[in-house]
């Protein structure tokens, strides 16, 4: 793992959970179902995390409505392993509202990481910038509808997806600027996971010009969260997310 991948890892692999629940509302298989008339409910969610086959962290996904409009969603990560010799953001949060207009971060923050991987970016949606330090760099970018944090993109998947919408693309805040995502749906798999066989829908998601691809099992009897979730440089497996536990109210 290089220092450069490895500080972006723990926040990458959270932020493209998001991607695998874009287009389930397009699924037609007998046994995978979506449930378009769900809300959103708060969870609870641990993966470990492999790195070409050694496990190396141990994550934990919690969403917490606040009051009203309001949410919380962090994420906890725990080095293992050969996990402690790279720089990682351990503990990353999103504050977030959700309204008819969708999903909109107030604020996000990475801890724990060190000061060039650390960030915290306010979101001023009245003022329509969004301004503070991300990874070492200084944020003063305009607000484009839709734009999100690492961790605001999968709840705003989600909500898109309990409503029936399918949007195309997704859009990332990456230090100054935003990353796009385009992503496409692969087909169906029933997997063994440590909750049992779980009946998935698979997704890969790529940045354009990106050698890297992420596919993602996602499960709609689990609220769309993803029971595994695995990145591909080439023809080589550079990490995965396995679900170890969830529990949703």
């Amino acid at each position: 793992m290089r220092p450069a991948r490895g500080a972006r890892v723990a926040a990458a692999a959270v932020a493209v959970i998001a991607l695998a629940a874009a287009d389930l509302a397009a699924a037609d298989l007998a046994s995978v179902q979506p449930a378009q008339t769900e809300e959103l409910k708060p969870f609870d969610a641990s993966y470990s995390w492999s790195w070409h086959g050694a496990t190396v962290a141990l994550s934990t996904l919690k969403l917490e409505h606040a009051e009203g409009d309001s949410w919380i969603y962090s994420s906890t990560t725990r080095p293992s392993g050969i996990g402690y010799l790279y720089p990682m953001r351990p503990v990353l949060r999103s504050s977030l509202r959700i309204t008819d207009q969708g999903v909109r971060p107030l604020n996000f923050t990475a801890d724990g990481g060190g000061v060039d991987h650390n960030a915290d970016v306010s979101f001023d949606w009245d003022a329509g910038r969004a301004s503070g330090v991300y990874q070492g760099t200084v944020v003063d970018l305009p607000l484009t509808p839709g734009i999100q944090d690492d961790l605001s993109v999968q709840i705003a998947m989600m909500v898109e997806l309990l409503h029936g919408r399918t949007p195309e693309q997704l859009s990332v805040i990456d230090r100054n600027s935003a990353r796009d995502y385009r992503y496409r749906r692969e087909g169906a798999e029933t997997i063994s996971t440590r909750l049992g066989q779980i009946d998935t829908v698979v997704y890969s998601s790529q940045h354009p010009g990106s050698p890297r691809v992420t596919r993602f099992w996602c499960a709609p009897s689990r609220g769309y969260l993803p029971m595994r979730v695995e990145q591909k440089r080439l023809n080589s497996v550079e990490w995965t997310m396995d679900i170890r536990s969830l529990q949703r109210d």
